[in-house]
C-alpha cells in the first residue's frame, strides 16, 4: 500500500515584520533543512482557523518574531496501514526539522499504477520510444 501523508509543521522566523516576508523565510529555512535527503516532500503554507471558525493568515507575527504553519506532503510506499506511513512521514521529516513540532494532518492511500497514468505528456517517452522526452 502507498500513502501521501500531509504532516503540519510550527516552524519559527526571527527578524521579520510581516506576515508575507515571515512564510517565505519559513517555506525556505524548511527545504534548505529537508534538502537534499527529503527533496521529494512537497512543502505549502498551512491554514490556520480561530476558535470561532474564522480563517487566519497562515503566520503570527509579534515582536519581530513568527510561528508560520506548513503543510509538508510526502509519499510513503510500501506500508502496511495507514498508522505506519504516519509514523514513518513523522520520523523522517522530523530528524531533519529538529525542535520544530509536527502533526499528522491527514493520510490518504492511493494507487501508484493510476497516479503514473496521469504523468504530463512532456514527462513520457516519445512515440518512436527512442526514450527522449519532447524530441530532446
Amino acid at each position: 500500500m502507498d500513502c501521501r501523508v500531509d504532516v503540519e509543521a510550527a516552524v519559527p522566523v526571527y527578524d521579520v515584520e510581516t506576515v508575507d516576508e515571515a512564510v517565505r523565510i519559513a517555506i525556505s529555512k524548511t527545504g534548505e533543512m529537508l534538502n537534499p535527503d527529503l527533496n521529494y516532500v512537497e512543502i505549502d503554507t498551512g491554514t490556520r482557523t480561530s476558535p470561532s471558525g474564522e480563517e487566519l493568515e497562515p503566520a503570527f507575527v509579534a515582536a519581530d518574531e513568527a510561528l508560520v504553519a506548513l503543510e509538508l506532503e510526502m509519499t510513503v510506499f510500501n506500508v502496511d496501514r495507514e498508522e505506519h506511513a504516519s509514523r514513518i512521514a513523522r520520523k523522517e521529516i522530523g530528524q531533519r526539522l529538529r525542535n520544530i513540532p509536527l502533526k499528522v494532518l491527514n493520510v490518504e492511500e492511493f494507487d501508484r499504477d493510476a497516479a503514473e497514468e496521469e504523468l504530463p505528456e512532456a514527462a513520457t517517452p516519445n512515440a518512436d520510444g527512442d526514450g527522449d522526452v519532447d524530441g530532446e
